[in-house]
């Protein structure tokens, strides 16, 4: 009995693992400060009130804050997003760490995994080494509102609502 409740224990932390590591980046947020050097060629982190938190005020790429737990393809008041960026943003994912990691570090490819074979991502700039993506991902989150829980029904955002 004991052995199983140590089995049962051990297993159920191993499922909780993926969403408590969700909850704080692992990144080093001044390490990613540094690095957000190579994307505030495209983008920026600025508030509501146009505060700008991190990078320059670029527009080719949609504004970072609130990127934690927003959905993909959804930044209010940006055009540029590629078709599949929308599609996928538009059938309930938001974006975690992990997903934040693995799509910086070749876009396209993570599109063609996540969407279809034929996805294609309008940004061509990588960030293939993971720590460098993880602090960046930190620094993101540092200057971020806490990430919303994403709704159950995988429904947009609220009107109002800062998304990608």
């Amino acid at each position: 009995m004991r052995l199983t409740l140590t089995a049962l224990t051990f297993a159920s932390l191993a499922l909780a693992a993926p969403v408590l590591a969700q909850d704080a980046p692992t990144g080093d947020a001044a390490a990613g400060e540094r690095v957000f050097a190579k994307c505030q060629t495209c983008h920026v982190i600025a508030d509501p009130d146009g505060n700008v938190l991190g990078g320059r005020n670029a527009k080719t790429g949609p504004n970072l804050y609130g990127l934690p737990g927003r959905a993909a393809g959804a930044y209010a008041g940006f055009n540029g997003y590629g078709d599949d960026l929308v599609a996928l943003g538009t059938n309930g994912f938001v974006w975690t760490e992990a997903d934040f990691v693995a799509y910086v570090a070749n876009p396209a490819a993570f599109l063609k995994e996540k969407v279809a074979n034929n996805a294609r991502s309008k940004m061509s700039f990588r960030l293939t080494n993971e720590k460098e993506a993880l602090d960046v991902w930190a620094y993101i989150a540092s200057l971020s509102p806490a990430a919303a829980a994403a709704p159950a029904d995988g429904a947009a955002p609220a009107e109002g609502t800062a998304t990608n």
